[in-house]
């Protein structure tokens, strides 16, 4: 008898097993291989709390994917099961519901990742059976060779800052129309410059914190 053990869940044939349709069950696993390189969208009830996704065997399902969308409406956060708990994949996962709600992935009983609504996140299932954990891939990275970057815009706690050019004598001028840190107001246009090279504002080669 076939199994289903693999990260992909695709047809593992027996030895002897399924002569004349070997060919049509290779077929079959080779296109899902390729659905797993690609994107999925998987909706969620309306105003679900809890949402199941669980890969199935050898045949084809959006969670499959490595990048996969969620969408729906939701009133409150939504907590995702991928399955099954003993697969190990990375995932590229978005929060495209409506509602402002987050998502929770989880695999197992173990850690879980939150993804804020608009969000995407990189993370990985460790498939270590009912105590699997869900890691944020992302949470370390270095990004030590960078030595500038354009950055559209930036959220905190549900505030922004327009975008702007960080790195060495690049960041001439920011945006800062209101900056706000838990939501308080540390500055505004007419109190914090715009312009991190004028007096008034930030100097060159100091850093701004805000610190709640």
């Amino acid at each position: 008898m076939a199994t289903y053990v693999n990260d992909l869940r695709l047809k593992e044939i027996t030895t002897g097993d399924e002569s004349g349709t070997w060919g049509t069950s290779t077929n079959t696993n080779l296109e899902l291989i390729g659905e797993a390189l690609g994107y999925g969208t998987e909706a969620i009830t309306t105003n679900a709390d809890t949402h199941t996704s669980t890969i199935a065997d050898g045949a084809t399902d959006p969670a499959r994917a490595m990048y996969i969308k969620y969408t729906g409406t939701l009133d409150s956060a939504c907590t995702i099961t991928i399955g099954p708990n003993t697969m190990s994949r990375v995932h590229i996962i978005e929060n495209a519901t409506s509602g402002s709600q987050n998502i929770i992935i989880k695999q197992g009983s173990g850690a879980t990742v939150t993804i804020g609504n608009g969000n995407v996140k990189i993370v990985y299932l460790d498939g270590a059976g009912s105590g699997a954990a869900v890691t944020d891939a992302l949470i370390d990275l270095e990004l030590a060779d960078v030595a500038s970057a354009t950055i559209a815009s930036v959220d905190i706690n549900g505030g922004s800052i327009d975008g702007t050019t960080i790195g060495a004598s690049s960041a001439a001028a920011g945006t800062f129309t209101d900056i706000v840190s838990n939501g308080k107001t540390v500055g505004t246009q007419s109190t914090v410059s715009s312009n991190p090279t004028s007096a008034s504002g930030f100097p060159d080669g100091h850093v701004f914190y805000v610190i709640s």
